[in-house]
């Protein structure tokens, strides 16, 4: 028999409807898997446990007078700790924001509320959803729960860990250049970044104003389906959000891919950057069941995937750091080292990039569009293999191997990570499925066929395990060249930064990347290409 914490939110939802499991059954189930494995794991920063037995108890008299309101009436959830929550502290796993506690939920906590679901928790982050693995933060940063040494991803961080392990059926997230995407490829489930717009972010706390997405994640691809149905729809204070109507996601799962057209973009894992043998061999596995199933599948060529790279990293770098200059400049000890290491290099980017990125993202936008006139969606690798060993990373790497799932971002696509494989490690691999703008429902279909067909959700990590205490690599910088000294040294002055000798040889090691994407900015852009927050798109 399947253990309670083993549910999905789908599963659980037809038992409580037909009186078979009860909210507050379920509910303590989930608390004693985090208070057995959350020591281990650190998925959850805060756990609610008396709050979640109430919305429970609530959950389980309005059913049997009324029935379920939703699936998720009843089931419980968790947040990642960037969403705002009322009476409830927020904190971006950070410092500077441990005692920050909301007067309000956000659109997103708030709807999830009314669908009846039940908060365990609020989980791990990195340090504003950007700056990780961090270890110099008032918690520690969440363990992979297929191997406690390997990285889980992030931001989202706590929320992979959480569904994977069994903390949580569902989890909120955001994805800014992959934050929900890859702890789900990491951590081995299915993670959404809606098209931008299609969910609102007001209440969430910022890190890009162009690139901010929320999104679920969950163990399996219809359970993001009824989530996204939950969560999804306008809100008339946010700037950004799409006043669209909301379709039925479930309604199509079961339509199978015949007639399917995917675009397969391989050249961005195999060409542009090489990804492992073992995710290319998951890949071309991947194509070939999708095939059995009746889509067609054909190769197609897009921008290169560095263009894209840049065009994100430049306009984050630009407004994470003007959204937390201020503090940073007046309190940089309030931040984590990785935190300060990745972001400081903004306040030195200059507005002619920031706008030139602002219009390439136009550009790269209008030309994935067009990619869509022979095909429904695009497919490809999700990760470049494995999770790496988390104690070796280097904040560096952030600038030195970007991820593969900065492009959605940019073009502001609708796009999941699903699981497709394990390595010879145990360790899941992942790929990557887009549509057209809020055609999430294509995403969805196409990613639920393939679950369907394949082993992949059988398998779940083996807890518990022994924890771990790793010695983390020193993220000290080699000293700067005496020309970089005095060139970086004039520019951080200008920019009113103030730094010691550790945190400057940082700067001065991860400003030549900056410089490097920025060049990569073309400069003779037509005429059209006009910055835009968000893509209109014309009926």
């Amino acid at each position: 028999m399947t253990e309670l914490h083993d549910l999905s939110i789908a599963e659980a939802a037809r038992l409580i409807a037909t009186k078979r499991l009860s909210p507050i059954e379920l509910t303590q189930a989930f608390l004693a898997r985090i208070a057995a494995l959350n020591p281990v794991l650190h998925a959850y920063i805060a756990v609610t446990a008396d709050a979640a037995l109430d919305a429970a108890s609530r959950a389980e008299i309005e059913i049997a007078s009324n029935g379920p309101r939703s699936p998720l009436h009843g089931v419980p959830f968790a947040l990642k700790d960037i969403f705002e929550t009322a009476g409830l502290a927020t904190t971006g796993h950070s410092a500077r924001c441990r005692d920050y506690v909301p007067s309000a939920d956000a659109p997103t906590v708030a709807r999830l509320h009314a669908a009846g679901g039940v908060l365990l928790g609020k989980l791990a982050t990195h340090e504003f959803a950007t700056g990780g693995p961090s270890w110099d933060l008032p918690w520690p940063p969440a363990r992979n729960p297929w191997n406690l040494s390997r990285f889980p991803g992030g931001s989202s961080s706590g929320a992979g860990v959480a569904v994977a392990a069994g903390l949580a059926p569902a989890a909120m997230g955001s994805d800014t250049g992959g934050s929900i995407r890859l702890p789900a490829g990491f951590c081995g489930t299915a993670g959404l970044k809606p098209t931008y717009g299609r969910v609102p972010k007001r209440g969430v706390l910022p890190l890009s104003f162009t690139l901010d997405n929320a999104g679920p994640l969950a163990w399996t691809v219809e359970d993001c389906a009824i989530l996204l149905g939950l969560i999804a729809g306008n809100d008339p204070q946010d700037p950004s959000s799409a006043d669209l109507p909301v379709p039925d996601y479930c309604a199509a799962l079961g339509n199978g891919l015949k007639g399917v057209r995917i675009g397969l973009v391989r050249h961005w894992y195999e060409t542009d950057r090489r990804a492992s043998a073992e995710a290319i061999a998951a890949m071309e596995a991947a194509v070939a069941v999708l095939r059995d199933l009746g889509a067609e599948v054909r190769e197609v060529t897009l921008r290169p995937l560095g263009e894209y790279q840049a065009c994100m990293r430049i306009i984050a770098l630009t407004e994470s750091f003007a959204i937390h200059a201020a503090h940073l400049r007046s309190l940089p000890a309030d931040y984590g080292e990785v935190f300060r290491y990745r972001i400081l290099p903004g306040a030195l980017v200059s507005g002619s990039d920031y706008i030139q990125a602002r219009r390439l993202q136009r550009h790269l936008t209008q030309g994935m569009l067009e990619a869509f006139g022979d095909v429904d969606a695009l497919l490809t690798s999700g990760t470049w293999g494995e999770a790496p060993v988390m104690a070796e990373m280097r904040a560096e790497a952030n600038f030195a191997a970007p991820p593969l799932t900065n492009p959605w971002n940019v073009t502001q696509l609708p796009a999941l990570s699903l699981c497709h494989g394990f390595s010879s490690n145990g360790l899941p691999l992942a790929m990557q499925i887009a549509a057209q703008p809020f055609d999430e429902a294509m995403v969805l279909r196409i990613g639920h066929a393939y679950e369907r067909a394949t082993a992949w959700r059988a398998h779940r990590p083996v807890m518990p395990a022994p924890a771990r205490c790793d010695q983390p690599v020193d993220q000290a910088a080699p000293p700067p060249s005496r020309t970089a000294a005095v060139t970086y040294g004039m520019l951080a002055k200008l920019a009113g930064l103030d730094m010691d000798s550790r945190q400057f040889a940082q700067l001065c090691e991860a400003l030549p990347h900056v410089e490097a994407m920025a060049a990569l900015l073309p400069r003779d852009l037509p005429f059209w290409a006009e910055p835009a927050n968000s893509i209109r798109i014309e009926e």
